[in-house]
């Protein structure tokens, strides 16, 4: 028989049982996951409960192909998460799973998934203590989709939003743009450069760690996702009702990457990233916040690229290579769909 799901994987019998111990429980083991119930007990004697905060996060994920270069669907769940809950400046600690199988999907294409997801999650420092599996029609599900929940717990005396941005405060990027979206691109499209392309999908938490350490006033977090570095420095310009400035070649952008957008028609500032955050940090921890960034492995190409303004509100301009300013509206389209 061939080894595949099969409706009968979502029906709560024994075949959904056997899946959840064979492929998810087997790989994501862990104390908390092993209570199997309707919902997991969690104790937080070992934590500090004077004002204790959490922070929670949602969401989900569906990219096309289920494998890319550099990641695949289950890292990119994990990765994604823990970067949402750290952006607040929290400690990711654990995090749920949702499963939407497709009828017909290959059982080893599962177990690969699950597999990677249980590695993002060990290196990433976070648990997956609880669950759930739903199977749909074959042609109703594309493959596998993956909803998430994380949780974290809040540093203290850390205050980061998106409306916290000041005039005057520098704009950090911590790296090259674009890789994720360019690498999906590549692999559905069938596109070929001369330097192979990564995605950068990647855990933030130990970054965020070494910038707050180095930089604790830091005002805002934002990893640059779907719409790239522009629609996250929109969306904070609007929430801080205050203006940003970048300088345009300050942004590092892979040669290759800058290649792959010249030659589709793409802005660079636009494109997915899964592994590149972008900081808010006051004038005089500016610094120091870059070099601390740096010094981690996912900010070696950490760089200052600009401030915030009282001028144009809620607005983002761009110096150009040739002393001239553009405004960098918010994506209007989805130039990239299925990367997240």
């Amino acid at each position: 028989m061939e080894n595949v799901i099969r409706m009968a994987h979502g029906a709560g019998g024994r075949m959904m049982n056997d899946l959840i111990r064979d492929v998810f429980a087997s790989s994501l083991d862990n104390a908390y996951l092993r209570q199997m119930a309707d919902s997991t007990v969690i104790e937080l004697t070992d934590l500090p409960l004077a004002d204790l905060q959490l922070a929670l996060s949602t969401d989900s994920f569906t990219v096309s192909p289920l494998f890319f270069p550099g990641g695949d669907i289950g890292s990119l769940a994990i990765h994604g998460t823990v970067n949402d809950v750290a952006m607040s400046g929290a400690r990711p600690l654990w995090l749920t799973a949702g499963f939407i199988l497709e009828e017909g999907l290959e059982m080893d294409v599962l177990e690969r998934v699950v597999c990677s997801m249980s590695e993002a999650a060990r290196n990433s420092g976070v648990q997956v203590v609880a669950g759930d599996t739903k199977v749909v029609e074959r042609g109703h599900g594309d493959g596998v989709y993956i909803n998430t929940a994380g949780v974290g717990i809040l540093r203290e005396g850390v205050e980061i939003g998106p409306s916290r941005a000041r005039p005057g405060d520098r704009v950090l990027i911590s790296g090259a743009l674009g890789d994720h979206g360019i690498a999906v691109l590549s692999k559905r499209e069938g596109l070929t450069f001369e330097t192979e392309l990564l995605s950068d999908s990647a855990p933030l938490n130990g970054l965020v760690d070494v910038l707050l350490a180095a930089a604790p006033h830091t005002r805002c977090l934002r990893d640059a996702t779907r719409g790239g570095l522009a629609a996250a420095l929109n969306e904070l310009a609007v929430a801080s009702d205050v203006g940003v400035e970048i300088e345009e070649e300050a942004a590092p952008v892979r040669p290759a990457v800058a290649a792959a957008c010249e030659m589709l028609g793409f802005d660079p500032l636009t494109v997915a990233n899964e592994g590149k955050l972008v900081a808010f940090v006051p004038p005089e921890e500016a610094e120091v916040a870059l070099e601390a960034m740096q010094s981690h492995p996912l900010g070696r190409g950490a760089a200052h690229i600009g401030l915030v303004t009282e001028e144009h509100a809620g607005m983002l301009l761009a110096r150009t290579s040739i002393g001239g300013r553009r405004v960098v509206d918010m994506p209007l389209g989805e130039l990239l769909p299925r990367i997240c």
